[in-house]
């Protein structure tokens, strides 16, 4: 008896070793795909929103349900007066034209300065506010630096700077130029003057705390280096990736 009860327990364990030694290859399996199921469908909406406007992110839906109600009018970058993106580049990205995504240059003085600034491009905030959310996290940022070449290959120059112009946040559930420009301004972004184009570029590091309509001494003084900033990469050719 003894021995069958042996026998019995054996094979119970032997035959549970097998489930889970089968087990395993069925998870790897299903997670590979899993994985290779989210790298399409990423790379779907990337190819997607290459011709099709992002009808929302993230942000803007998050803003929504706070607020009851968000500003946001879409404009295509042809409408958006030249001195607004030029403005919004010397702001964020003077050297966007340059870049395949990551300005390495950036990224080094950010280090050097023990990572009280920031270096984040134009194009890894679009990859922030239209594929993932905001906040610090190591597994967006794993994300957002995964994506951001992928979008470099897939999008112009003159695309992703459009995109950027129409889902940045430019105040209190405001989003992009035009509804800032119609809101702060009364004009639409076509018609935007130099100094009220860097005074909104000025602000869009922290649009929720400056103000473009009263601005402190700082965002005066900012707005003034991007005007200049503006002129000189329309001078020296790092504005021309995403002018005709």
């Amino acid at each position: 008896m003894a021995k069958k009860a042996a026998r019995k327990s054996s094979s119970k364990k032997s035959k549970a070793s097998k489930t889970r030694k089968s087990l395993v290859p069925r998870l790897r399996l299903w997670a590979v795909r899993v994985a290779l199921g989210a790298v399409v469908f990423v790379v779907g909406l990337i190819l997607l929103y290459s011709v099709i406007n992002p009808p929302v992110t993230h942000t803007i839906w998050s803003e929504w349900r706070r607020l009851g109600k968000v500003e946001r009018d879409w404009m295509p970058i042809e409408e958006i007066s030249p001195i607004m993106a030029r403005s919004v580049v010397a702001a964020e990205d003077a050297n966007f034209c340059l870049h395949w995504g990551f300005d390495v240059e950036a990224i080094r003085d950010a280090l050097e300065d023990g990572g009280n600034r920031g270096a984040s491009t134009i194009t890894q905030q679009v990859v922030k506010n239209v594929f993932l959310w905001q906040g610090r996290s190591w597994i967006r940022k794993a994300l957002e630096t995964s994506i951001t070449p992928v979008v470099e290959i897939f999008w112009s120059k003159q695309r992703i700077l459009e995109v950027y112009l129409n889902v940045a946040e430019t105040g209190q559930g405001v989003f992009g130029v035009e509804a800032a420009a119609q809101r702060y301004y009364g004009v639409s972004a076509a018609n935007i003057s130099p100094v009220q184009a860097a005074r909104l570029a000025a602000i869009l590091p922290s649009p929720r705390n400056r103000s473009v309509t009263d601005p402190s001494v700082r965002t005066r003084r900012r707005a003034a280096a991007i005007l200049d900033g503006a002129a000189t990469i329309r001078a020296d050719g790092r504005a021309d990736c995403f002018e005709d």
